[in-house]
């Protein structure tokens, strides 16, 4: 928890993040990047679906008069649409439907964004969520409402030798229904639809000579009215849909990550912020993000990229540590500097009076929608500063992995009263019930976030932490007399709780580096 914790804990409701912003795009149907939308989607017209198994029995009898009556078009899914009462339901949702949106997909889109709230859902409530289900979907007990029935050829096994050319039939529904406008003209001279195909980039001037490289892991997802599709990025930015299309895209980022965490939480109570590209043409898009480029997607890309890269690093053949635990939710708070790790999502904390009180009106909505890791970002507009800070909050979710609730909540409350009762100091003077705690949390994160900088950006070992009443120097000078990252990790057990139960931990794991521990604890005052 890097500073001033309490601050932020008080603002996560009240803040969300937000930005400015050049991004060169290849395909997009607007000048892209600096004036990406992220407000409330402003839905127009209703539009007719030309999914609907009656468009598409229309377009079949429309291009294939003789043969019509002779081509089964049944009902192969279901536009739907559903309205969880809380997060549970929601992850339910989110198990057994592979795509929900939070806006309906049978209208136009006046202005476009990131989130969407029906106006007729009381704010604070999880809106309606969008999505097709298969013909024989075993609804759940949450609410819902099928809004039409609909015929996607791809999932009819009954189209394979049949003879007709249902990528021709699928356009004509879109002529029938008043949709050809959407149509993609450059497709349309082709025999085939396209498969949407891309890169996702960003630039880090202090690393790989300045050069784009991936935005990695980061789901992508694209639909024309009820025909969605969704691939991740793979760890260099590329990414390739399973399907084909004739007609203009919309197309997304949305920040789940492949790797088991996301970045939320968009201004609805929902997990996983998206970041809407527009619409362009069904061959995909290509992106390089800069720190020039919409503030809010490169904060974004930056946090995903460190997170991705620590998830990685932390295999048994580089640093050998935990990973965070699975489902991690991260927050970007763009007007705060403040960032923590308070894992609330994994059950800490909201059993502290203290913490209650604090609170106070907002403790029911943090309560139910928990974040683990609150990334400030104020000031914070060079990739170096994102991804360092993300760094050390992500090695905090890893010690915590290794420790217990108990041990996490003693740690948060020594911080927040130490704020209290030390009028805003930091970590307080080192005094108290969980200060030992602190201590500990704070010399690995601090180390760890001084290595990730060394790793990648080369130079000198940083000594960041090095101006505290803890020592992060006392790891940094083990690591260099050859007791690794995943060696002091497994000492930092749930009962080392100060500097001298630290030492007996390495001394017993590392007998052999009995005068290197010894030595470097007498330098920092033990």
């Amino acid at each position: 928890m890097r500073v001033k914790c309490t601050s932020l804990l008080t603002s996560l409701l009240l803040m969300s993040c937000s930005g400015e912003g050049l991004v060169t795009g290849w395909g997009i149907d607007y000048e892209y990047g600096r004036d990406i939308p992220h407000e409330e989607i402003v839905l127009g017209e209703k539009l007719q679906n030309p999914y609907t198994t009656e468009n598409m029995s229309k377009a079949l009898q429309s291009l294939y008069p003789t043969k019509a009556d002779r081509v089964d078009v049944h009902t192969t899914n279901y536009y739907v649409r559903f309205l969880p009462s809380d997060e549970a339901e929601y992850e339910l949702l989110e198990e057994m439907c592979p795509y929900l949106l939070d806006h309906p997909l049978d209208y136009s889109i006046v202005v476009d964004g990131d989130w969407y709230h029906d106006p007729e859902v009381p704010q604070g409530d999880m809106t309606w969520q969008y999505t097709v289900v298969p013909s024989d979907f075993k609804f759940p007990d949450i609410r819902y409402e099928v809004l039409d029935a609909c015929y996607l050829a791809e999932n009819d096994p009954s189209t394979k030798g049949d003879g007709i050319d249902w990528d021709a039939v699928e356009r004509e529904s879109y002529i029938l229904t008043g949709n050809s406008g959407l149509l993609n003209d450059a497709v349309l001279t082709k025999a085939d639809k396209t498969v949407p195909t891309g890169r996702i980039t960003i630039v880090d001037p202090h690393f790989k000579g300045g050069k784009p490289f991936g935005v990695a892991g980061v789901m992508v997802s694209c639909n024309s009215f009820v025909k969605f599709d969704k691939t991740y990025t793979d760890r260099d930015g590329y990414y390739t849909m399973d399907k084909s299309y004739s007609a203009n895209l919309r197309y997304r980022l949305v920040f789940k990550n492949r790797k088991g965490f996301a970045l939320g939480f968009n201004l609805v109570l929902v997990p996983g912020s998206v970041s809407t590209l527009g619409k362009s043409s069904p061959d995909g898009v290509n992106i390089t993000v800069t720190d020039k480029s919409d503030g809010k997607l490169f904060r974004r890309c930056v946090v995903n990229n460190a997170a991705y890269d620590y998830f990685e690093r932390c295999a048994a053949n580089d640093l050998d540590i935990d990973t965070p635990p699975a489902d991690l939710r991260i927050w970007i708070l763009k007007s705060l500097d403040a960032s923590s790790a308070p894992m609330l999502h994994h059950g800490t904390i909201l059993e502290g009076d203290l913490l209650r009180e604090f609170l106070g009106l907002y403790a029911p909505l943090i309560e139910a929608f928990l974040p683990d890791i609150t990334i400030g970002a104020k000031g914070r507009n060079d990739y170096r500063d994102l991804y360092t800070v993300t760094c050390h909050e992500l090695a905090h979710a890893s010690h915590y992995a290794q420790v217990s609730n108990a041990f996490w909540d003693d740690y948060i409350l020594y911080i927040i009263s130490s704020y209290l009762k030390n009028g805003g100091m930091t970590y307080g003077t080192g005094t108290g019930d969980g200060a030992g705690n602190c201590e500990i949390g704070e010399m690995w994160a601090y180390y760890m976030e001084s290595k990730f900088y060394k790793d990648r950006y080369g130079g000198n070992f940083p000594t960041f932490g090095t101006s505290f009443w803890f020592y992060p120097q006392i790891f940094r000078y083990l690591d260099e007399r050859g007791i690794p990252a995943g060696g002091i990790f497994k000492t930092l057990t749930e009962d080392v709780v100060s500097r001298e139960s630290l030492k007996k931990s390495l001394l017993a794991a590392y007998p052999s580096k009995r005068n290197s521990i010894e030595q470097v604890f007498s330098r920092y005052g033990n």
